[in-house]
């Protein structure tokens, strides 16, 4: 059992490697066709880039399936693609983008750090030139300012897409502490 949990638990550790990786090289590059309504005004509750969430479900319900039937530890691995699942629902999702009935703005901490360094992803126009690709690890925010600095030689136009505009903006802009 406790193997079982630490597979789950390094599951969910190497998820958000894989997900910087294909968020800065799939998603900001060839599948730029999907997550381009994420950085986009959104008119629903709905946006393509959410098909990148049906297909790590698809992925997560297929290594369960096959786990539990004898190819351990898939049924694990699965489970923690689930849960990673799950942490990018509620702090991507809901406390970043507000796609919930309720707002909250971290002050402090953690949620804070991770909050403004996804706004700062977002402070961009366009696919090119972003900063920050997690969704669970948020480099120092001085470091994203001085990425950003060095990326737009400090002619950075905050862009507040849908995605984001809602938001206190200065709870997150680049400029802002």
């Amino acid at each position: 059992m406790l193997l079982n949990a630490f597979i789950v638990v390094l599951t969910v550790v190497l998820m958000e490697v894989f997900s910087i990786v294909a968020h800065k090289y799939v998603m900001h590059g060839f599948g730029w066709g999907w997550h381009r309504s994420h950085h986009e005004a959104r008119t629903g509750w709905f946006e393509k880039n959410d098909l990148y969430a049906l297909v790590f479900v698809g992925a997560a319900v297929a290594m369960i399936w096959f786990g539990m039937r004898g190819f351990y530890p898939l049924q694990w691995i699965g489970a923690g693609v689930t849960a990673y699942g799950l942490l990018y629902f509620v702090a991507h999702d809901g406390l970043v983008h507000r796609r919930w009935p309720f707002r909250y703005t971290p002050r402090s901490g953690y949620l804070k750090r991770l909050y403004q360094a996804h706004r700062m992803h977002h402070a961009v126009e366009g696919r090119d030139g972003a900063v920050s690709f997690g969704f669970l690890y948020a480099p120092p925010v001085a470091v994203l300012k001085q990425q950003l600095h060095a990326l737009h030689g400090g002619r950075l136009q905050r862009h507040p897409d849908a995605a984001t505009a809602s938001q206190d903006a200065s709870a997150a802009t680049p400029g802002a502490n």
